[in-house]
Parts: structure tokens; C-alpha cells; sequence
């Protein structure tokens, strides 16, 4: 007991000065926000413009049924009668959402996901009973933004705000069609900002807790103020219905899409041509307290292969300005137009150095993964609990795997072993370790005897994607 004494004193000592609880001051009076008996408090009158720029819009579109043949033959026709009449051959699939009107010569945002594929985009403004029949301006579907137009001048249209100054705890409104009702309005807070929950291509949410339903995709988000900071595009629920997380392009990206599209009728953005992730855990130590995104892939015919960038490159800025993660690399470069030269800021085996380069066009980059690999027959040597064998023609052929692509597949793991507990799967291909590229079963080996007892990044395409694994 005496031990435990003496132990106890200095815990407390240290405690005592450690351990300190605030005490707000004590409420001396309650404030009724409404000082007149006969007023209200109401943003009716700053939000009244934003709700009459913000429309219905109901599309439509023919699905047609692969009947039968034999359901073509006259002879099938006449036997059955009526009853041939009576077998469904097209639909018309309706769908429900909302736009907002951004000039008064009948230019509307929306969300490409609310108008793709549609035969007919039909529009109603506020307070007008008429129905307006839209036209495709352009679209970006990586982006998910639209713009259509309708025959019709003199509309009221939105003020835009510059997303860029939005803060959390913001008071904000959510105007559009929800569940088909017509024009409403719902109120709530900015929760986060530069959220990324990867939908589109090109995302940087602004995250609300105001009420944000189905048939609220292309509604205006607007501030305390009436002004657009943002376009409602997608919520989180497994209902189906509001859980108070909700998703909205901010107004700056929507801007320039929408300027681009009414200009050209497309989006053009810059290429740099590289697959990159965030640090990982496992990573953290080879870059220490720097942020960025990881370089995993390169594209051997992009300005990134030309320029010189390797694999596992942390790309720390753009033109001096830092990147955080992944996603905020694509948004920046995303951002700029092709054939501009930038300043990538690096590092590179703890040292950090500039590049420049010059960007090219982004094609549409909606590559289909490849299917995960069966395990082949073939031994080799490998890490613990982890069999490899080389890429031949065959596999090549046979999975459709790329001929840019090299390295040795992983064709078992053992349950339980290191393998498994560090990530690796059968399937997949591991191209490089650390510096060493793999075209072999020969080279990887020589890589694991040379990192026998260092930490070892590998870089794997797997049926996920492209990935890094790092073993301890």
C-alpha cells in the first residue's frame, strides 16, 4: 500500500495543473429575436427572387421491349388477335427534378443525372401555368452538370455567390421539387465544406443538413442572402429520404462548367495523366508530415510520363498552391485548361523539387477495371504465404490485361498468412517494388531480398484498382 501512496502523488501533482474545465458565465437573460408584438421573423423577402428562378423539370423517355421474333410474324399476329395487342412494347419511363434559370434569355442548370438519356425535358416556371419544352445546350457527366434552354425571354434568373467564401455554420435554404410537390423550401446550415463522396469524377461538396429529397437534384442551394452558393445534387440515406446529409456543387464550379457549356457546348480540361491516392497509414512515414496526393499509375503517352514523374511522387502544389489529397489534385487540375504549362511541386525520396509541364486534353476516362484473375498452376518463390507467376500471352489474352502493364500475377494466398494481413489477394499484379520494376518472377524476388529488412512499398492493379500495399 505504501508503494501504491507514493506512486499516486505524482499522477495527482501533474493532474492538478493538467486538468482545468471552462465555466461559461451564467445566463442573465433570454432575448426574443422578434422585439414587435406584431412582426415575424422570416426570410421570406431575401429568399422571394431566389425561389422564382428555380423550375420544375419533368423528362421523358421511350424504353422500348425486345419482344420475341416469332412475335413479329403475321401468322403469330393474326392466331393470337386482341391478345397480341395487349403485349407491352414500349413505356415511357418520367422522371422528376428541378433547375434554376442563371439568365434571363432561358439558360437553366441542372444536373446531368436529371435530364441523361431524356426524349423530352419539359419545364415549368413559377406562377406560370404554361409548359416549356427544353433543349440540350451541353453536358458534363463527369461533373454532373447540365445546361438546357428554354424559348422564353424576360425570366427572372439567380445571382451567384462566390462558393469559395461559404463557411460552415452558414444559414442556408434548399429550393426545388421535392417527391414532385412543386416549389418549396427548406432550411438548415452549412456542415462541411470540400467533402468528396465520390459519385462524380469532379466533386467538392458542400455538405447541408437542410431537408434535401428525391426531385431536389438541380435545386438551387442559396445563402441567408437569396444568392447561389451551390446546386443540390445528392444526399445520403438508406431510405431513400432526408437523414440531414446533403450534397451541392458549389456555385464557382457550376459557374464555369455552365459558361464553358453555353459557349462551346462542352467542358475541356487539362490532362495530366496519372492515377494517385491519398497517404495511407502505411504511408505516413515515407512522407512524414507532408500532405499531397500519392502518384500509384502513369500513363505512358501523358505530359506526367514526359515530364518525368515517377511512381510514388507526393505531389505537394500546383503552381505553388498545396494540394491536400487526391481528389483536390484531380478538382485542380480539372480545372485548368489544356495545353497550360503548370509548376508541380514534389517529393521525391525526402527531397522536394518543381516540374513543369504542360498539360494535355482530358478524353472521357470511364476505363472499364478488369476482372479479378483466377488462380493459375504455376509456383514461384514469393513473400510469405504469397505465390506469383509471370504475365504470359495467355493470361494477357485470356483477362484482356493491357500489354503497358507489367509485372508478375499473384495467382494464391494462404488464409492467415503475412500476405493476406498486408492486402494481397489472388489476382493481382505487382508491378513495382520501391524503385525496382517487376517483369518477372526473377526481378521480384531480387526486389524482396533487397528490402529484406526495410519497409517495402508494392504497386498492385487489382480488381479495385490501382493500389499500394506496403510491408513492415
Amino acid at each position: 500500500m505504501r508503494f501504491l501512496s507514493y506512486a499516486l502523488v505524482p499522477l495527482l501533482v501533474l493532474s492538478s495543473y493538467a486538468y482545468e474545465i471552462k465555466q461559461a458565465p451564467a445566463i442573465a437573460k433570454r432575448i426574443n429575436p422578434v422585439g414587435e408584438a406584431n412582426s415575424v421573423y422570416s426570410y421570406h423577402d431575401v429568399i422571394a427572387a431566389a425561389t422564382q428562378a428555380v423550375v420544375n423539370i419533368s423528362t421523358q423517355k421511350k424504353i422500348t421491349t425486345n419482344l420475341n421474333p416469332m412475335f413479329n410474324d403475321p401468322f403469330f399476329q393474326q392466331f393470337f388477335g386482341d391478345m397480341y395487342n395487349q403485349i407491352p412494347k414500349d413505356r415511357i419511363e418520367r422522371s422528376l427534378g428541378s433547375g434554376v434559370i442563371i439568365s434571363p434569355d432561358g439558360y437553366i442548370i441542372t444536373n446531368d443525372h436529371v435530364i441523361d438519356g431524356a426524349d423530352k425535358i419539359i419545364v415549368t416556371i413559377p406562377n406560370d401555368p404554361n409548359e416549356y419544352t427544353a433543349t440540350l445546350v451541353g453536358s458534363d457527366k463527369e461533373g454532373d452538370i447540365a445546361v438546357i434552354r428554354i424559348s422564353k425571354n424576360n425570366l427572372p434568373s439567380i445571382k451567384f455567390g462566390d462558393s469559395a467564401d461559404v463557411k460552415i455554420g452558414d444559414i442556408v435554404f434548399a429550393i426545388g421539387n421535392p417527391f414532385g410537390v412543386g416549389e418549396s423550401v427548406t432550411q438548415g446550415i452549412v456542415s462541411a465544406t470540400n467533402k468528396n463522396i465520390q459519385v462524380n469524377t469532379y466533386e467538392n461538396f458542400i455538405q447541408t443538413d437542410a431537408s434535401i429529397n428525391p426531385g431536389n437534384s438541380g435545386g438551387a442551394l442559396v445563402d441567408s442572402r437569396g444568392v447561389l452558393i451551390g446546386m443540390n445534387t445528392a444526399i445520403l440515406s438508406r431510405s431513400g429520404g432526408n437523414h440531414g446529409i446533403g450534397f451541392a456543387i458549389p456555385a464557382n464550379m457550376v459557374r464555369e462548367v455552365a459558361d464553358s457549356l453555353v459557349k462551346s457546348g462542352k467542358i475541356t480540361r487539362g490532362y495530366l495523366g496519372v492515377g494517385t491516392q491519398d497517404i495511407s497509414q502505411d504511408l505516413r512515414n515515407n512522407y512524414g508530415e507532408h500532405k499531397g496526393a500519392v502518384v500509384i499509375s502513369i500513363d505512358p503517352k501523358s505530359p506526367a510520363k514526359n515530364a518525368g514523374l515517377l511512381v510514388w511522387d507526393l505531389i505537394t502544389a500546383v503552381d505553388g498552391k498545396p494540394i491536400k489529397n487526391a481528389a483536390d489534385l484531380r478538382n485542380r487540375i480539372g480545372s485548368i485548361k489544356p495545353n497550360q504549362k503548370i509548376t508541380l511541386t514534389i517529393l521525391r525520396d525526402g527531397k522536394t523539387q518543381n516540374i513543369t509541364i504542360t498539360l494535355a486534353e482530358r478524353k472521357d476516362a470511364n476505363a472499364k477495371q478488369d476482372e479479378k484473375l483466377p488462380e493459375s498452376a504455376t509456383e514461384s518463390s514469393a513473400l510469405k504465404g504469397m505465390r506469383v507467376e509471370p504475365l504470359s500471352p495467355q493470361i494477357r489474352q485470356r483477362y484482356g490485361i493491357p500489354d503497358d502493364i507489367q509485372g508478375v500475377i499473384v495467382t494464391n494466398v494462404i488464409e492467415n498468412s503475412k500476405a493476406q494481413d498486408a492486402g494481397f489477394a489472388q489476382g493481382d499484379i505487382i508491378s513495382q517494388v520501391e524503385e525496382i520494376a517487376i517483369k518477372s518472377p526473377s526481378d521480384f524476388a531480387r526486389a524482396l531480398n533487397k528490402y529484406k529488412d526495410k519497409n517495402k512499398r508494392f504497386l498492385v492493379y487489382s480488381s479495385q484498382g490501382v493500389k499500394t500495399i506496403v510491408v513492415k
